[in-house]
């Protein structure tokens, strides 16, 4: 099988099978946002905890979504790359999702970090759909800063 043809397969098995849909409590913080060119838009609840090392770790993210399969199968795959992981890591995976979106198809995807994410390299090659796959991973990065901002005021 052809590597483009696989990462088109694990795109679909994410729409089709989208892991930890469904809005959960309790959390931390919210984020809804919208894709105004073409409408996707999603609602993204994170929940914090206290890691073993002192860290703070992703307990849970929870979303509910409507959207192409692009940005269907991209919340799906971050909510995995993210649950049980640091926000810290959680972040530098966002920041080389970002990256590899923002690359027009010239980046080669570090697999170590992105795991499944480096099936949307081929996305980046075609601007109008890079806000589908990073639509899910602002709205995380917002529900995390606002999960971080009231842990700090309590």
């Amino acid at each position: 099988m052809r590597l483009e043809a696989m990462y088109q397969e694990i795109i679909l098995d994410h729409y089709r099978n989208p892991h930890n849909k469904g809005l959960r409590d309790p959390h931390d913080g919210e984020a809804h946002h919208v894709n105004p060119t073409c409408g996707d838009e999603v609602t993204l609840r994170v929940r914090l905890g206290a890691g073993d090392d002192g860290s703070t770790v992703v307990e849970d993210v929870s979303y509910d979504s409507l959207g192409c399969s692009i940005s269907q199968a991209s919340v799906s795959v971050m909510t995995d790359l993210v649950i049980g992981k640091s926000v810290e890591h959680g972040m530098r995976v966002a920041e080389e999702f970002t990256s590899l979106m923002q690359s027009r198809g010239q980046a080669e995807p570090d697999e170590d970090v992105l795991e499944d994410a480096v099936a949307f390299a081929g996305v980046s090659q075609y601007p109008a759909r890079i806000k589908c796959a990073l639509l899910s991973w602002m709205a995380w990065k917002d529900a995390t800063a606002q999960a971080l901002a009231r842990r700090e005021n309590a």
